[in-house]
């Protein structure tokens, strides 16, 4: 199967209203009915083998004297993972930014790569861009500037840490215009962050507790050059999508990028899954969206796609309104309402992430 082999996509949506309904007119209105999810034909989501969480926020695990938390492996490589979905507003910076914050309270260390020149990943953790001596601008074209300059603290325990963007990040692929010929300008990223990272596939050892132990990378809305340096960082894709036939239609195109990266630039890259944001559970649409996303995953198992092992993360996140208002204040879900579902389910996801074993086989 290749990528352009797209999820079917009916030729008109789905009512979730019955054509031939009888009239109500000479009927008393019937009082509301709360719609039962276990008595709809809902699509089985693919998850990995995970076990259920008892509470939203995790506590974060205790810290052993060589800064090392107890439940993380000792020899537990490091995961860079890109976030990207070439169609906007989808909850692909809602879910970057609250992911590295569910992960971070559990304890992980996480860098966060705002490759965005809105630099919504930037004002979503408090960052001003603004107020920023240097950003990923600087970082992509000056040669002198380095990461260290760059990166900024989000926590005070340091756990979670960003590099910022700000608008003139529009500029860098005229910038580095002329490099694109010899290949440095889609690797400039991969260069420029090596010190932060060390060498990603050894183990943690005592002179590398600071290094990352999740990397999450805030893609454009676009499969331009700052995407393609993302790629070529990343060992795993994930892809942020609403359940829309819109969103679904361009899936296969995003997966042909990805296989291209695989075959050239980057030949361990690999899809981790969907996460579906903004979702409404109780709707025919949603159901059947969801049905083509696992058929289409499904039928690539077994294969050498890059997708082959991807999974459509559980829980959905569920539309709330909390997530829209959080980045207004500069903060995560978890510090903005703790205990709205937003949390809840990011909370969760975060667990899917962190239990999924990608490179495993």
């Amino acid at each position: 199967m290749t990528a352009t082999n797209t999820p079917h996509i009916p030729a008109t949506p789905t009512e979730d209203v019955h054509q031939d309904a009888p009239d109500t007119a000479q009927q008393p209105t019937p009082e509301p009915q709360t719609i039962d999810p276990a008595g709809q034909d809902i699509a089985p989501i693919i998850t990995p083998d995970i076990q259920p969480i008892q509470t939203p926020i995790p506590d974060p695990p205790q810290i052993k004297q060589d800064g090392q938390p107890d439940d993380a492996p000792d020899d537990a490589p490091m995961r860079i993972i890109a976030l990207m979905n070439q169609k906007g507003g989808v909850g692909k910076t809602t879910t970057c930014t609250n992911l590295g914050a569910a992960l971070a309270r559990m304890g992980k260390r996480v860098l966060m790569i705002d490759l965005d020149p809105q630099a919504h990943l930037t004002l979503s953790l408090g960052v001003d861009p603004d107020q920023l001596d240097k950003s990923m601008y600087e970082l992509l074209t000056d040669a002198g500037t380095t990461a260290d300059q760059v990166v900024k603290p989000v926590t005070e325990d340091g756990r979670l840490t960003i590099l910022p963007a700000e608008v003139n990040l529009a500029g860098v692929e005229a910038e580095l215009a002329d490099k694109v010929v010899t290949g440095m300008a889609q690797t400039v990223l991969k260069q420029k962050v090596a010190p932060l990272l060390g060498n990603p596939d050894l183990p943690r050892d005592a002179k590398t507790n600071d290094r990352p132990d999740y990397v999450l990378i805030d893609c454009p809305p676009s499969l331009g050059l700052l995407t393609v340096n993302a790629l070529t960082l990343a060992g795993e894709v994930i892809v942020p999508m609403q359940a829309h036939f819109l969103a679904l239609q361009g899936l296969g195109k995003l997966f042909e990028t990805i296989a291209m990266m695989k075959q050239g630039i980057n030949p361990t890259l690999k899809v981790a899954g969907v996460v579906l944001c903004m979702h409404e559970g109780n709707t025919i649409l949603a159901n059947e969206v969801i049905n083509d996303v696992n058929s289409f995953l499904t039928e690539a198992r077994g294969t050498d796609a890059p997708w082959s092992n991807a999974v459509v993360y559980h829980p959905p996140i569920r539309r709330n309104i909390k997530l829209a208002e959080s980045p207004s204040f500069g903060q995560s879900i978890f510090d903005y309402a703790p205990d709205c579902h937003g949390a809840k389910d990011y909370a969760k996801l975060a667990e899917s992430v962190a239990t999924q074993r990608v490179n495993a086989g």
